[in-house]
């Protein structure tokens, strides 16, 4: 690298970010610009084979190097136990690979972007910074991260230390291990970082070294990411069109049958032994297949495919004359300004080409166009391998723009026979979204549902009962019409919530801070549609406001009796780790649906061998004493249970019936578009958000009290329930609906017989009065009751009994 200028000079020089670190760490690192909100600047390595054509031997040779160290930290310690090698995706799967091969005999796996039909996951995690957060595991043997050796984790640079915390929280949750090693091209920690990384290992109670190949720090000045933004706005151009003048041609590698293309499902030490056997036979068919003459020769890799390509174009720089280097395309989006000081000289954009799972999009070559290269061998795995490859546009024909010989060469993908694969449909729907399906703004929530808007559902609420009782029928087999409140309710309503804003506010900021230091620093919401979705829209919302994440937030069903809707699982699963997944519901009563939901992810994980989803249900009130994870256990008035779709985005209940929902559908719902101009859905959520900054202190204090305090589950609740079903002499605990939310819903929505009322209640249970006196239902004051009210619905059906019609007659 010598006599060559510093290729970080020119954003130095406009943004006042200084590099600082001794001249190695200057070769090995150049500046570019990032298209992206959330970092400033990218680093550009010179050696690791991603953005900037090197020569093959010194990308692998740095990747060597650091194996080799590792191997001798390992080798200090004779009884640490066989090691495992973790790269990450995109730019490090290569270097990983490297790593493991400088360590001698040991197995390597890579993160991935790319969802694979049949592999269980066995983790994921998240990298806040980048384009393209969420990373999966997918090993074909699961035992491979089950070890209790040394686990090593290679990525191109080491800056904050997030993504490697949040890996080995992830990794160590659910395989506890003594050491972790971290390697590194470059570690670039801030002083501010320097002890973040001991600090983690104390609290898992783990050893956690660093191994790097240079050490520095990058200095940033106040606003640079604001600035960074102005500049790349100020120099971004369109990438010219040129016509393309090369030829575009294929070779057959003749690679190994079986042979994996890479660490995305595992790559062993006998999968190594085969590649080395079988790299001079490969290497051979591309040189023949080079043009004679040819002086300067690229091997383009592919995104995640990056060992393959990197081992091939090391294998041809030994057996031909001309000049060859290695890059791969990339999804990062960086700018590219043609100038020395910079480390992007020029772009090539293409669309994607391998139907990834977040949809079309442009990807990316860097500093291969205007650089002189007579043949660019294109390295693609067969998933790749598509008509938008080949299209004008595509990749090849961009290539081929700016090169007189372009090559193809196809490696085959590799795909794990899959352990079990249940009977599903090719893809799952996407989720639907408002205002196409609800009053929720699209990015506030996901339904995982299918809509039936124009199905007729609605029976009235008394031949509901009669048909659910007498077991002619299942609740979820029909819906209730849908009750609108007098202009009296509709005060009521206003005035709750008005008065329980703030404490609203403080029941959400405390179960939000309560899973996000518990459950996952970048948890997947999915709501129990759909009491519990205005209450996942406002933890969504805290999370924003409080630490500005944009979690995920999706509804799905739940049916008391028949379980969740498993196809929704499977969405969840095939997008994210489903420990990151937490289920959201409002309030707890007896807790017939924390049960019911334990027992359907049960069942699910036995039919589809999905495991990793936590059924644990976060809730903002439990008074029954059902979850652990809660922000408050009083019962008090939750206003979004006074009213049924007009506060919840006006979508009705789930529906699941065998004549509109199949085994490859989600469960069904309606949008009561018509109910418009009654929707205080979007009121609601705005009432309460607006009190997040005025209880964050408070907020604070009540997440401490929860995090220190035993929150074991007594299920109170549930042996109230019983009690008061057996003196009541209803003799089902199906119909006592214990708590402020589930004696609104039986007032709403089926046939009451009567309301038990704590003595004493006040303005909470103003709605409840109101609704028991519009329908002719008794109030009975009960002292020392465990919640404020419980609504009965008493058993008016019996079956057997019936009359000259045929129908059921009241007991």
């Amino acid at each position: 690298m010598k006599n060559v200028v510093w290729s970080g000079t020119w954003v130095a020089e406009r943004l006042g970010v200084e590099l600082v670190g001794d001249d190695e760490l200057t070769g090995l690192l150049g500046l570019a610009l990032r298209r992206n909100p959330r970092r400033a600047h990218l680093l550009v390595s010179n050696v690791l084979g991603k953005h900037v054509p090197q020569s093959p031997s010194v990308v692998y040779g740095h990747g060597l190097a650091l194996g080799r160290r590792v191997r001798g930290l390992l080798a200090a310690e004779s009884e640490a136990g066989d090691p495992v090698v973790l790269g990450y995706a995109e730019t490090a799967t290569g270097l990983g690979h490297s790593v493991a091969d400088g360590m001698g005999t040991v197995p390597y796996l890579h993160s991935t972007r790319r969802p694979v039909e049949g592999v269980a996951r066995a983790g994921g995690f998240e990298e806040s910074h980048s384009h393209a957060t969420s990373h999966l595991l997918l090993p074909e043997d699961p035992r491979l991260l089950a070890g209790d050796g040394p686990l090593v984790l290679v990525d191109d640079e080491f800056s904050t230390g997030n993504t490697v915390m949040n890996t080995i929280r992830d990794l160590h949750r659910r395989h506890p291990r003594g050491w972790y090693v971290v390697v590194a091209l470059v570690d670039m920690r801030s002083a501010a970082d320097l002890g973040r990384l001991a600090d983690f290992g104390r609290e898992i109670d783990a050893r956690i070294d660093l191994v790097a190949a240079a050490a520095g720090t990058v200095r940033l000045p106040e606003g640079v990411l604001e600035k960074g933004q102005e500049l790349v706005a100020r120099h971004e151009s369109a990438v010219p069109d040129r016509e393309r003048h090369g030829t575009i041609g294929r070779v057959a590698l003749g690679w190994p049958r079986g042979l994996p293309d890479g660490g995305r499902h595992g790559f062993t030490p006998a999968h190594r032994a085969r590649l080395e056997a079988a790299l001079p036979a490969m290497a051979a068919r591309l040189a023949e297949a080079i043009p004679a003459g040819a002086r300067r020769v690229l091997v383009l890799g592919f995104e995640e495919l990056m060992y393959a390509p990197l081992r091939l174009a090391r294998e041809l720089e030994q057996v031909v004359a001309a000049e060859v280097r290695y890059s791969t395309t990339t999804r990062s989006p960086v700018l590219a300004v043609d100038d020395p000081g910079y480390a992007i000289r020029s772009r090539i954009v293409f669309p994607a080409h391998d139907d990834p799972a977040d949809g079309p999009g442009e990807r990316y070559a860097y500093n291969v166009a205007d650089a002189g290269f007579d043949a660019v061998v294109a390295v693609v795995d067969s998933v790749a391998d598509t008509p938008a490859l080949h299209a004008r546009g595509g990749l090849l024909d961009r290539l081929a723009a700016h090169a007189p010989h372009v090559l193809l060469a196809v490696v085959p993908s590799y795909v794990p026979e899959p352990r079990h694969v249940p009977e599903r449909p090719a893809m799952l729907p996407e989720p639907l979204r408002g205002p196409a399906f609800s009053s929720y703004a699209p990015e506030e929530v996901g339904w995982l549902l299918q809509d039936l808007s124009d199905v007729t559902l609605e029976a009235p609420t008394e031949e509901r009962e009669e048909a659910i009782q007498s077991g002619g029928a299942h609740y979820a087999e029909s819906l209730p019409v849908e009750y609108q409140p007098s202009e009296q309710y509709q005060e009521l309503f206003h005035a709750a919530l008005e008065a329980s804003a703030a404490r609203l506010a403080l029941a959400v900021g405390a179960v939000t801070e309560t899973v996000l230091a518990e459950r996952s620093p970048r948890p997947v919401l999915v709501s129990l549609a759909r009491a519990g979705t205005p209450v996942g829209v406002l933890m969504r919302r805290w999370a924003r406001h409080r630490h500005g994440l944009d979690l995920p937030h999706y509804a799905v069903s739940i049916v008391r009796g028949r379980g969740i809707d498993a196809n929704a699982l499977r969405y969840l699963a095939d997008r994210y780790d489903p420990a990151d997944v937490v289920f959201v519901d409002g309030w707890t009563g007896k807790g017939a649906i924390t049960r019911e939901l334990a027992d359907a992810i049960r069942e699910f994980e036995a039919s589809d061998g999905i495991t990793g989803f936590d059924p644990e249900i976060a809730v903002l009130a439990d008074p029954g004493s059902c979850v652990r994870t809660y922000g408050t256990r009083d019962d008090f008035l939750i206003p979004s249970a006074c009213l049924n779709s007009t506060v919840s985005g006006l979508i009705s209940r789930t529906v699941l019936r065998a004549d509109l929902v199949g085994p490859h559908d989600y469960h069904g719902a309606k949008f009561y578009r018509e109910l418009a101009g009654a929707d205080v859905s979007v009121a609601f959520l705005d009432a309460v958000s607006a009190r997040f900054t005025e209880v964050e202190e408070a907020v604070a204090a009540r997440t401490k009290e929860l995090l220190s305090a035993d929150r074991t589950p007594t299920w109170e609740g549930w042996a109230a329930v019983e009690r008061i079903s057996e003196e009541y002499g209803i003799h089902d605990v199906n119909l006592v609906k214990p708590g402020v939310g589930e004696t609104t819903r039986v007032l709403l929505r089926r046939v009451p017989w009567k309301v038990l009322a704590r003595a004493g209640a006040g303005a909470d249970l103003g709605h409840v009065r109101l609704l028991a006196e519009q329908r002719g239902v008794p109030v009975e004051e009960v002292a020392a009751l465990p919640y404020m009210c419980v609504g009965l619905i008493h058993p008016k059906y019996t079956r057997g009994a019936t009359g000259a019609d045929g129908r059921a007659v009241a007991a």
